[in-house]
């Protein structure tokens, strides 16, 4: 694994929030195995924005589930501040790619947002206080009283976001969150999850097939291979002044992360 050496655009942050440590994961066993995740290593450091990106099945998914406790590896560990994750961490939060999936159509947008607080001791004006704040942040402050369905596909995934806010995570993990709506919408939700992190000052880990979408995002790009992948590069992105989805995709420097991104992802 070679990692690019290069001037952080961000503050250096050195402490560690997430390990990845040699993490293998195979399904099925004797003939019938498939091993996916093969040996994969990496760090995410203490409000960082990493974005993971690499080829269409090749366990990107997989390996937020072992992040996220919700799929125990078949080797290897993964930490959240040293402790092994073997269970869901109370300090995670993840938001699916399908928010249509993730969203309760019978419940209101409020509902929706203080859904995981219900079974957490979390008495009622908390929880109202925590999903106006929640939903302040995602520009969402008209629509509490408003159905999942009476909603555009990019205010939904907005809803699935205020929810895991809501839960106040110290680390939020994203599975490629903003593949099912249309390019404007993306590129507002894109802006969206930078202004969170900056606002509530949480470590996000982002999955993404979209290498515009990594580059633009992330302060890191781990690049995966094809399954079973292996974490072929950690690139540090180093692009000028804060993000701007038409200034910075100008920069010369994009450009050359962009096609450094795509030579790995295409290497056999």
């Amino acid at each position: 694994m070679t990692e690019v050496v290069a001037e952080p655009n961000t503050p250096e942050r050195t402490e560690q929030r997430l390990v990845v440590d040699e993490l293998r994961k195979t399904y099925g066993a004797g003939v019938e195995a498939k091993t996916v995740l093969d040996g994969l290593s990496f760090d995410v450091r203490s409000g960082e924005f990493v974005c993971v990106v690499g080829p269409s099945g090749a366990g990107k998914t997989t390996l937020l589930k072992c992040l996220a406790g919700l799929l125990p590896p078949t080797s290897g560990t993964s930490y959240l501040d040293d402790t092994p994750i073997d269970g869901p961490p109370e300090k995670l939060a993840l938001v699916f790619q399908e928010y249509t999936r993730s969203l309760m159509p019978w419940l209101t947008v409020a509902k929706n947002v203080t859904l995981p607080l219900v079974n957490k001791g979390v008495s009622k004006h908390e929880m109202r206080k925590r999903a106006e704040e929640a939903l302040d942040a995602v520009g969402l402050t008209d629509v509490p009283g408003k159905y999942p369905w009476q909603l555009s596909g990019g205010m939904q995934q907005r809803v699935a976001i205020a929810r895991a806010l809501a839960y106040q995570p110290e680390v939020l993990l994203m599975d490629e969150p903003f593949a099912s709506v249309d390019a404007q919408t993306r590129f507002e939700l894109e802006d969206l999850a930078l202004s969170v992190r900056e606002r509530f000052g949480i470590t996000v880990v982002l999955v993404t097939h979209d290498i515009d979408e990594a580059v633009y995002l992330a302060d890191r790009v781990v690049v995966l291979g094809a399954s079973p992948c292996q974490v072929r590069e950690i690139i540090d992105v180093d692009l000028r002044g804060p993000r701007d989805q038409v200034e910075t995709k100008a920069q010369r420097r994009f450009t050359e992360l962009r096609s450094r991104v795509f030579e790995l992802i295409r290497a056999r």
